[in-house]
């Protein structure tokens, strides 16, 4: 008979699932596939439960597989070390999902089971390489229509953090980015992809840095020019074009020295990076230096470049299930396409990580997660 409503619908005897975990931190060789990891439970009235129909991997995957930005991760996982295990293992990588809702917490309004939803869920959280996921209301979604679930698990990660770096700490959106002329550095990878779709969706005009064989892809997603890093020096063949109005870094290191000099001087022109050593310092000086050490850092490199007469700024991905409404929006209305490179099997998800440890994939590993047979 069909469950009353009212009550929780979940099978009591659910008490473990497929999932994908380390048990350490380290190479491919930590992955470890189990059918026992713990079913997610709702602690708060506003988490539902989605069950997994695919997921995609992230470069962040990788950090974090390696430990990269544990400390504070682990501070933020149990701020007041309230757990009596003082681990975050076994840990469940991912943070793409696109599935539908199986179980609502109680103040949950928005969603209910049988909800076909998106989500990226944030690295302090139990990962989407699992059978059942649990997200807050707030992260997340409904899916686009459009799409299958294997292709929108490609978007939302890389999406919210492009719509972080071009929309919250840029300031650009659909009103003001017709004819502003804007740089993508590192443009053919997840983040790339999207941004590049994005801004040129509002109008703008977009130059697009990749390797070459990464170039019909850039011409087809709408890039006016695409400059192959490879042919040349790249600062050179950057400084013949016109100047622009918006930098949107996703490679960092030395390209900082130099491309700030590409942009329009007292204008309100504005450079993005998505390379920030927040984590990465929090792992060397400890949690609290850490903080210390970047607000520093930052706060000198806006202030010189502020005297140069441009705005210079990081961006990193935040959860927001609103921000994937408007990009839901974009998608149904055929303005956002999914690129992805590969697509693999639940049962290959150590050789999907491989896949992107190789580098220069165009566009995005996905996992198929429902059909794992």
């Amino acid at each position: 008979q069909p469950p009353v409503r009212g009550l929780r619908a979940t099978p009591r005897w659910r008490s473990a699932m497929p999932s994908w975990v380390i048990d350490r931190y380290g190479r491919n060789d930590v992955l470890r596939f189990t059918r026992d990891m713990v079913f997610p439970t709702i602690h708060f009235p506003n988490e539902v439960i989605i069950k997994v129909h695919a997921a995609s991997l992230n470069p962040i995957d990788l950090s974090m597989r390696s430990g990269y930005g544990a400390t504070a991760l682990n501070m933020k996982r149990d701020p007041l070390k309230l757990k009596s295990v003082d681990t975050e293992f076994p840990l469940t990588l991912g943070r793409d999902v696109s599935g539908v809702v199986m179980e609502c917490g109680l103040s949950v309004s928005y969603f209910k089971p049988g909800d076909e939803v998106w989500a990226a869920i944030p690295p302090w959280k139990q990962g989407t390489l699992s059978e059942f996921v649990v997200a807050s209301g707030n992260e997340v979604s409904f899916k686009p229509k459009r799409l299958s679930h294997t292709e929108a698990a490609s978007l939302p990660y890389v999406g919210l953090t492009a719509w972080s770096a071009v929309n919250q700490v840029g300031g650009l959106n659909q009103s003001n980015c017709s004819g502003k002329r804007v740089l993508i550095l590192g443009a053919s990878g997840g983040v790339g992809t999207f941004a590049v779709q994005l801004v040129k969706a509002w109008g703008a005009h977009v130059t697009a840095v990749c390797s070459h064989d990464a170039s019909t892809l850039m011409k087809k997603l709408g890039a006016d020019d695409v400059i192959d890093y490879k042919s040349g020096n790249l600062e050179e063949q950057l400084k013949t074009l016109p100047l622009f109005d918006f930098i949107l870094d996703n490679v960092g290191g030395s390209t900082e020295k130099w491309a700030l000099d590409l942009l329009k001087k007292w204008s309100g022109a504005t450079y993005v990076t998505l390379v920030t050593p927040f984590l990465i310092n929090m792992d060397k000086l400890g949690v609290a230096d850490g903080m210390l050490q970047t607000g520093v850092t930052v706060g000198s490199k806006t202030v010189k470049h502020l005297f140069k007469g441009v705005h210079y700024r990081w961006a990193f991905f935040t959860p927001s299930g609103p921000s994937l409404d408007e990009i839901a929006e974009l998608v149904d209305s055929g303005k956002i396409q999914p690129v992805i490179d590969q697509v693999f099997s639940f049962a290959e998800v150590p050789k999907a990580f491989l896949k992107m440890e190789g580098g220069h994939a165009r566009g995005k590993t996905v996992i198929d997660v429902i059909s794992k047979k």
